[in-house]
């Protein structure tokens, strides 16, 4: 089977969309999976408005199609709704060409923070988006529950995995007051940090990431240590080193660095919203609580044996079964199938 992934986020950008799809590739070559990637790579870009680092690529419609074309594929996955995504989709309705979304990123919250837009505009346009879906995949059941109550159908599971023979607990001392309490992801205003970085707590603040609020946080929090982008086993060796995971987001569908964090022995520290509750539900591994001290301090007695065993059972390997069993063989250019068929024909759809 050969799956062609539509794109806007990938390397050299350091997120949750872009790990999860490099490992889900990688994880579903033992199922004889060949996956086919669309990124900016294939195309010019610019700096994204208020996040130079990052790059929107400008497509054009007849190098989607032949890009399309070289690949062949048996099935189309559209990952993101940027400007890859909506030719890749505008492709697939003018050809009556199935396909199938993601739903990553909680848009109507970030663009709010960011510009008077109303998060109603932002999510109808998601709808209008995702709604010519023949299956729209959600990480969580609580996100997959909300999308169906704001109006998205077929809306499926996606579980998520995490890497244990990389996030795992050693013996590491960064020579930093302990305890250490550990952020890491993007810097930027979405991420909520200074909710995290305003609080009075003992040893060591500590922010692994980079974006564009990074320097500001830095002159505002001079006693917090930021360490910047960290990746593969220098990332592993500070989850590794610290005491508390702190996730001070409200906005993050799931957040596979609280997996990172429970795979490496850390207990977890969040407010109460989708995302942590979603991964850890009512596990004994993390405190979720909307006075964010009270849950840091609290953690610093989970046993850290309950987080590593917790987070075994999220593998890539599952996650990758997931993702390949909702794709939709999208056939010799046939029609387009009316949603509720291709539900009826695939039952394991249904989440």
């Amino acid at each position: 089977m050969r799956i062609l992934v539509a794109t806007d986020a990938w390397h050299p950008q350091v997120n949750g969309v872009v790990r999860t799809l490099t490992m889900v590739a990688e994880a579903a070559t033992v199922h004889g999976v060949e996956f086919h990637f669309l990124t900016p790579a294939s195309f010019r870009t610019i700096a994204m408005p208020s996040y130079p680092d990052l790059r929107l690529a400008l497509p054009a419609p007849a190098r989607i199609a032949r890009l399309i074309a070289e690949a062949a594929p048996d099935s189309i996955h559209i990952a993101t709704e940027g400007p890859i995504g909506l030719l890749v989709r505008r492709y697939c309705r003018k050809h009556r060409v199935p396909f199938t979304t993601s739903f990553h990123t909680r848009f109507p919250e970030y663009v709010s923070a960011r510009a008077p837009i109303p998060e109603a505009w932002v999510w109808a346009t998601l709808r209008w988006f995702h709604g010519a879906a023949t299956a729209v995949l959600a990480a969580t059941p609580a996100l997959a529950n909300e999308l169906r109550e704001r109006g998205f159908a077929n809306v499926v599971l996606w579980p998520r995995g995490v890497d244990t023979a990389l996030f795992r607990p050693r013996e590491i001392d960064l020579c930093l007051p302990k305890p250490v309490f550990l952020s890491v992801g993007r810097v930027a205003v979405e991420k909520n940090l200074a909710a995290f970085l305003d609080l009075d707590l003992p040893g060591t603040k500590l922010i692994v990431g980079d974006g564009p609020a990074r320097a500001a946080l830095a002159d505002k929090y001079p006693h917090a240590v930021f360490l910047g982008e960290l990746h593969g086993e220098a990332l592993a060796q500070v989850y590794a080193a610290a005491d508390v995971f702190v996730f001070p987001s409200r906005t993050d569908t799931f957040g596979l660095v609280l997996l990172e964090a429970l795979a490496s022995g850390l207990p977890v520290a969040a407010f109460p919203v989708a995302g942590p509750r979603d991964v850890i539900g009512t596990a004994p591994v993390g405190v979720l609580d909307e006075d964010l001290r009270a849950a840091c301090l609290k953690a610093l007695a989970i046993p850290r044996p309950s987080c590593v065993a917790f987070a075994a059972g999220h593998t890539w390997e599952a996650c990758a079964e997931a993702f390949v069993d909702n794709m939709v063989d999208i056939g010799a250019n046939g029609p387009d199938p009316d949603p509720v068929d291709v539900l009826h024909a695939h039952p394991h759809l249904v989440a």
